[in-house]
């Protein structure tokens, strides 16, 4: 008898079960976990938005929201039936009326924070349930409920008014763990380099005004009076705007030159700060700081770069794809498996070395199919005809009309080519011995290419080398003798 197989929810957050939050009520309002948000912005995510007013911030971010959105995007049909064809044609319609790649940019921004809020505008269009528009809303206005629902805050209802069904597209992203509804934003990791850099700033500016020019120092009798250390004093702090100061008799006034020992180098901690900045953004430096060689080569640092882009890309339409895609195709075609759009983030692949790997499989003995030309190098192909075997000239084995017919010399020419070609033989099985069993062991055409290009150098093509180096000499001793036949 088979054990009992539990199906329902045993380790969730609800009814207090969540021994790092403790109890929060349905009607509550949870509050994230990102120590940070809550140590230095008390759970506000104003703290993180002050970090956009960083130039490097701006500047990698924004690399990285634009390698996304610019790459093309596609709607996939959920199958072959006629439905799933409609159900896609009409999500590609509303994409483009929506303007994909805006509402794209401005979600993205969940990444950045740790979760995104959007609201689809429903519309009416004959008997279909279509898309007005998509507004992205202030995540800060929103908060996650003790069941996990998602709820507005407002002036009225400061813990949030509950939402309705299929009103609002939502993603978190970030963290390690399911129980955290608000996620884990980049912000959380870029606080302190940004924080750090500009608290650097500010004393570097400390310091350019300290030993950018010299300290006025000034003497005083001590019969001096409190009006006469005042006016001592100004004259001092005019030192600084104006050109020409003028002195009470009896007071004096010097420069003193700032002396420093050792280095306060600022720049570094500043280069150093906007380098962990766009290792958190992009996984490397090279593509902001234009310096090439700090992570390993510019090729490893643009795939570092190229996996970012694709997981971001993933994250927003995967999200869209289980909520406003999947409502449409529901409302709009009931029978129909729901379409799925997705971004084509992949690279093209470099057509001189595919070619230069295509020429080397061809010496083989293999011919890519039409198909592959046309999948990999584009339309506008046809195979190229080839030469009637029969029609005699240069190519055919045929003899023209006006040629001689074999001689007793033709016939020793053949067998000895008979007799290379048997020598040749035991080499030629070996090739394709070897050949064969990398066919055997591929599992997919790509796979049978990769392995074909990688065993060039270890294929056993001594024999069948020697083989032809031997047919070589023996024609080369065949011309010779004919030449002296001749000649005599």
């Amino acid at each position: 008898m088979a054990d009992k197989v539990e199906t329902g929810e045993v380790a969730g957050t609800q009814d207090g079960r969540d021994i790092t939050r403790g109890w929060v009520g349905p009607l509550e309002l949870m509050q994230p976990q990102d120590t940070v948000l809550l140590t230095r912005g008390g759970g506000d995510l104003t703290l993180y938005k002050e970090l956009y007013r960083d130039d490097q911030v701006k500047t990698a971010w924004g690399q990285r929201q634009r390698a996304v959105v610019s790459a093309e995007w596609e709607v996939e049909a959920g199958g072959n039936r006629r439905q799933d064809k409609a159900a896609a044609d009409m999500l590609r319609d509303q994409l483009h009326h929506i303007g994909w790649d805006r509402i794209t940019e401005q979600m993205l921004f969940g990444i950045f924070y740790g979760y995104a809020v959007a609201e689809p505008m429903w519309t009416r269009d004959g008997g279909h349930v279509a898309l007005d528009s998509i507004q992205v809303r202030d995540r800060r206005r929103f908060g996650f409920d003790g069941e996990g629902r998602l709820r507005l805050r407002t002036m009225s209802q400061p813990r949030g008014e509950l939402l309705p069904e299929r009103k609002f597209w939502t993603f978190r992203t970030g963290a390690d763990h399911d129980d955290e509804p608000y996620g884990l934003g980049l912000g959380h990791w870029l606080y302190w380099p940004v924080f750090f850099k500009r608290s650097g700033v500010r004393l570097w500016l400390k310091f350019l005004d300290k030993f950018g020019q010299p300290t006025g120092k000034g003497t005083f009798p001590p019969s001096a009076t409190a009006a006469e250390k005042q006016k001592l004093l100004d004259a001092l702090r005019a030192l600084h705007t104006d050109s020409g100061v003028i002195v009470p008799e009896g007071m004096d006034i010097e420069l003193l030159e700032a002396a420093r020992s050792g280095t306060a180098d600022y720049t570094a901690l500043y280069d150093r700060m906007n380098g962990a900045i766009a290792k958190v953004i992009l996984g490397q430096v090279a593509t902001v700081e234009g310096t090439p060689g700090r992570l390993g080569s510019d090729d490893a640092q643009q795939d570092v770069r190229l996996d970012i882009i694709k997981a971001d890309g993933d994250v927003v339409c995967e999200s869209f794809n289980r909520s406003i895609a999947r409502w449409l195709t529901e409302w709009n075609y009931p029978n129909a498996t729901p379409p799925r759009v997705w971004r084509k983030t992949e690279q093209p692949e470099d057509l001189n070395t595919l070619a230069e790997r295509d020429e080397r499989v061809s010496r083989l003995g293999y011919k890519p199919t039409l198909d592959y030309i046309r999948e990999h190098y584009g339309d506008g192909w046809e195979e190229k005809p080839q030469p009637d075997p029969m029609a005699g000239g240069m190519g055919g084995p045929a003899f023209a009309e006006d040629d001689p017919p074999p001689t007793e010399d033709g016939e020793e020419q053949a067998a000895q080519l008979e007799r290379l070609a048997t020598e040749a033989e035991a080499g030629e099985n070996a090739l394709v011995d070897a050949i064969r069993e990398t066919v055997d062991a591929a599992e997919s055409l790509e796979d049978l290419r990769d392995r074909l290009v990688e065993r060039l150098e270890d294929l056993p093509v001594e024999d069948l080398a020697q083989a032809m180096g031997d047919a070589l000499a023996a024609a080369q001793l065949a011309g010779r003798v004919d030449l002296l036949e001749e000649a005599s």
